[in-house]
């Protein structure tokens, strides 16, 4: 098996290896590993490393490093030149966040992240007594300093999704017959288009810009993926896996993203909600226009836009029945997300 070849190349005995979703757990001497194609750039790669170790030193946190290859090296390639990379992995299940106490954990594990990762350094500092090393040659520079890219304003990529938005709609009147996805659409556009009109609205009135310089100059950093699927509950306290997406960026990005898929689960209950702040910012204090940049996300209908363009680059004569219900769901909650945008952010539409 071409795992096996792989796994040659580390300095591990591998006592068995089972297939999970597009990767396989490698129980081994040193422990239980996880192998799985790198899907990201070497660069990145040493990024992932490099902050799981930060994160490790700081605060005890633990997550998925990756781990060198008997040449030392952090991504491994196989015979028909794919790029593999191994990682320490954990015995225990995914967080669920149907279960208050798990979803307020996880929620506290976030800030923990952040608050660790409000300033990451270079890669200079000395290497731990124990827990995870970092290899002389990762120390020659900071892989932080490649992940600080400007990204596209919050401005400008809401009017991009706004005028896409209406593109799809032009496309979708065209279409003939149409089908109960175009006509759930059609049906509900104005009123979802006002909430996204809203938000490109209060952007204009406030101005992100020092959330973005602040996180650039400190070099905080952000999971950039952090959900459910990459929180596990261990024996010895939560992991935090995938960090595929980390990077310089607004610390708000993830806690909105967490928010809001855990919301779209809860219905959009205000005092589900309200204790996952108040989590959060027991232990990661937030500024007010942390707040205002919450809102602002919230408000804006991203589950509504990413059914939109889902369907646009799909093969649209055929529309799972899943999509069609998940667009139902999003318009059936607009009610409740109105009423938790208003007892907790003071904002009507």
């Amino acid at each position: 098996d071409y795992e096996l070849s792989i796994l040659e190349q580390y300095p591990i005995n591998v006592k068995c290896t089972r297939k999970t979703r597009g990767a396989f757990f490698c129980d081994t001497d040193q422990g239980l590993f996880l192998l799985r194609e790198a899907g990201v750039s070497r660069r990145q790669v040493l990024l992932m490393r490099h902050v799981g170790v930060h994160l490790y030193r700081e605060g005890n946190m633990r997550t998925d490093l990756p781990v060198a290859n008997c040449d030392g090296e952090y991504v491994s390639t196989s015979p028909e030149g794919r790029n593999y990379i191994l990682k320490q992995w954990f015995r225990g299940r995914e967080c669920d966040i149907r279960k208050s106490r798990e979803l307020l954990e996880g929620t506290a594990n976030l800030a923990h992240l952040h608050r660790f990762m409000q300033q990451v350094p270079p890669c200079s500092d000395p290497e731990p007594e124990s827990g995870p090393e970092e290899d002389s040659g990762e120390r020659a520079q900071s892989p932080a300093a490649d992940a600080a890219f400007e990204p596209e304003s919050l401005k400008k990529e809401y009017e991009r999704h706004n005028r896409e938005l209406k593109k799809i709609r032009r496309f979708m009147r065209g279409q003939s017959p149409k089908g109960e996805f175009e006509m759930e659409f059609l049906r509900c556009f104005d009123g979802m288009y006002e909430w996204a009109r809203q938000a490109t609205e209060e952007l204009e009135r406030t101005d992100f810009g020092e959330l973005w310089d602040g996180a650039r100059e400190n070099g905080a950093m952000i999971h950039g993926d952090y959900n459910y699927h990459n929180i596990l509950v261990t024996a010895g306290g939560y992991a935090t896996t995938n960090f595929d997406r980390c990077r310089v960026g607004i610390q708000m990005e993830d806690l909105y993203y967490f928010l809001r898929k855990a919301m779209e689960k809860h219905g959009w209950n205000v005092r589900s909600g309200d204790h996952m702040l108040d989590a959060y910012s027991a232990i990661r204090p937030l500024s007010g226009t942390e707040i205002e940049y919450l809102k602002i996300r919230l408000i804006y209908p991203e589950k509504f836009w990413k059914l939109a363009d889902s369907y646009y680059c799909s093969n649209k004569a055929w529309i799972p029945a899943k999509n069609v219900e998940k667009l139902k769901t999003v318009v059936m909650q607009t009610e409740e997300k109105s009423r938790f945008l208003e007892q907790l952010f003071s904002f009507s539409l």
